[in-house]
Parts: structure tokens; sequence; C-alpha cells
């Protein structure tokens, strides 16, 4: 099992692991020509991911995982209430939990104030590796109050936290990164995860493509709830990604990032 003490490291290494392999292979093996400065963009992206880790750090001083633990330790939820075996449990709460986003980002997108916080997400014109923690600090700090209260609801084991957070955040990688999968291999591997072209059919300007494909890791919810889009209708290399009130490469800027959510135009 993964010990709490070395949540940060593991965490950590994966992240920066998972990030350099996704960018090797987006520079040998792209999916799509970009459209604006890739460095402007990387910049820009990377530093609201750092902003983002400051942010949550700094307001919940008891992550997710201490949350974890402090439920053990007085008993809070199902699995801390009846007796279940650790790894069985950890497996439902891995699952579990990525059902609780996948619920989250149909809810951010459905709740116009909820969508104007997403929107920083979706105002990226390119889409690649650094996509995928391009999130505005208030989503990320709502997306940690509703993992909390998850955790606490079914009282998972630390372990699994950790576990479900290297995911998450691996498969946001992977997913979000411009990437070629020649096709049959691509249709299989979406059979179980979210792959690139799967999600990236979200990032569409088309509003019916970028409502569906709201999975981040397992792709089933997609199919099971009727979300599923299979291809974008002008296909991943014609296809325009971002917003289209939103599409000025200039404006691509920290400070203006930050500000989306409280402009007055959406979509």
């Amino acid at each position: 099992m993964l010990s709490v003490e070395y949540e940060l490291p593991l965490r950590l290494g994966f992240f920066f692991g998972i990030f350099t392999v996704m960018a090797f292979w987006e520079l040998l093996a792209p999916r799509r020509d970009l459209t604006v400065s890739k460095t402007g963009r990387w910049i820009n992206n990377i530093s609201i991911t750092f902003l983002d880790a400051v942010v949550v750090r700094v307001l919940f001083p008891i992550l997710a995982v201490g949350i974890a633990c402090k439920s053990d330790e007085y008993g809070w939820g199902i699995f801390n209430k009846f007796a279940f075996p650790e790894l069985a449990a950890g497996i439902v709460c891995v699952i579990f939990f990525d059902f609780i986003i996948y619920l989250q980002h149909v809810v951010f997108h459905m709740v116009s104030p909820l969508w104007r916080l997403h929107m920083m997400h979706h105002t990226d014109i390119d889409i690649d590796v650094t996509t995928g923690s391009r999130f505005h600090p208030i989503e990320i700090c709502m997306s940690m109050v509703i993992k909390m209260a998850a955790v606490i609801m079914i009282g998972a084991p630390p372990w699994s936290v950790i576990a479900f957070e290297i995911l998450l955040n691996g498969t946001a990688m992977f997913n979000h990164s411009n990437v070629y999968l020649p096709r049959g291999l691509d249709r299989i591997i979406r059979l179980f995860i979210v792959t690139p072209d799967m999600h990236r059919v979200h990032h569409s300007v088309i509003i019916r493509e970028t409502n569906s494909n709201y999975g981040f890791n397992l792709s089933w919810w997609d199919r099971l709830f009727g979300t599923y889009r299979d291809q974008p209708v002008k296909g991943h290399i014609d296809m325009n990604i971002g917003l289209a009130n939103f599409r000025d490469p200039g404006r691509l800027t920290l400070p203006w990032m930050l500000a989306i959510p409280f402009l007055g135009k959406e979509r």
C-alpha cells in the first residue's frame, strides 16, 4: 500500500515523470500543428499550475489524504463503519472518486456561475500536456472541497486517495496531450481509459462537442450516461480548439486568464 508519509514525493515524482514523457512524445509524434506560440502558452499554463498548488496548500493544510487519515481515526464513512478487505475497499474508492469527478465536470458545464470558472480551462486555443492542469484557482479549491466530502462519505483508505490523485493528474496530462496514437490502438485503449483523441473532442469550439466526453480517467461514464461522442465533426486536424468568444492569442496572459470568470461574455 502507498504510505501517507511519502504522499508529496510520490505525487511530484509521478507528475514530473509523466509530464516529461508526454512532452517528449508531443515533440516526436504530434497529433496536430499548434496555432500559437508554444513558449508563451507553456509559461502561462505552468504558472497557473504552480499558483493552484500554492493556493491549495495554503488554504487546505489538511488535504484529501489528511481527511482520509482523520476518517480512519474517527470511523467516518461507509468503509470505516463496516469490515471490508482494504484492497477491495480502496479499488472501489478509486472508481467512486472518478465518478464524482465526472459528475463535477458535468455540473461545471451546466451551471452558469461554475461554467464561468471552468471556462479558463477551455480558453486554451491549443491543447497539449500543459492544458491538463490549466484550471482556475477557485475551481481547484471547490474541487478539493468536493473530494474531501467524498472521502469522508465513503471512508476511503488513505492510500486509495493518494493513488487516485496520482491517476487523476497523470491521466489528465495524458488525455490532454497533443500526441498521435494509431486509430486501432486508440479504439482499444478508450474502452477503458480516456485517450487524447477522445478528450480532444471535449475542447472543440462546437458547443455540442464541448458538452461531451467529460471523463478524465475511466471512459465508462460517458458511455453509461449518454455523453460520449466518438469523433469531432471536422476531424482532429481541422477542428478548432477553445471557445468561440475567446480567440485572441494576445490575451492568454496569466492575469487575463484569472479574470475570465468575471468578464461579461460566455462561450
